[in-house]
């Protein structure tokens, strides 16, 4: 191998980024910053069968929630719903406020601490997007499970809190 092999594989690998916060999967099982969206899959509170795919995109600050089925949801009145509540706050758990509100383009401003806070910041509006490609990366993501145990490092699931589980 030479020099010039050995730098462009150190290049070509993902840096994976901790978790600002561990956090709980039960309520939101996928969060990520993705395609321009903060983005993610969303428990719901009532069945526990259904899903919502819950978006904000970066800049305009369109949001949409819906199920993995294309069903709006019935909280988006006006306003983000609970789902995007949720979304939110996993996501500053994840990522921290700051990185956040830097990749939505929104002033985080002094205090804010939540991602409800964050979303109440948004010149926000109500946009339909289609659920489709968020809900197959969550399943993909979630073939990992039946992977054997292993030690060697998945980027593609930077998402998953580190728990410190098998250490």
């Amino acid at each position: 191998m030479t020099d010039a092999d050995g730098a462009a594989r150190r290049r070509s690998v993902l840096a994976v980024v901790p978790p600002a916060r561990p956090r709980k999967l039960a309520k939101v099982p996928f969060v990520e910053l993705a395609d321009g969206r903060l983005q993610g899959v969303v428990s719901s509170g009532s069945d526990i069968e259904r899903v919502y795919v819950s978006s904000v995109t970066a800049g305009s600050h369109a949001y949409h929630c819906s199920t993995n089925n294309n069903r709006p949801c019935g909280g988006l009145r006006g306003a983000p719903c609970k789902h995007l509540e949720s979304l939110a706050d996993e996501a500053v758990l994840q990522y921290g406020v700051d990185r956040v509100a830097r990749y939505l383009r929104v002033d985080a401003g002094d205090g804010t601490q939540t991602g409800v806070e964050l979303l109440s910041r948004l010149d926000a509006r109500h946009e339909p997007t289609s659920a489709a490609v968020v809900f197959s990366r969550f399943l993909r993501h979630l073939a990992y499970l039946e992977f054997p145990a292993s030690t060697t490092v998945l980027p593609e699931l930077h998402w998953f809190p580190s728990t410190g589980a098998g250490r």
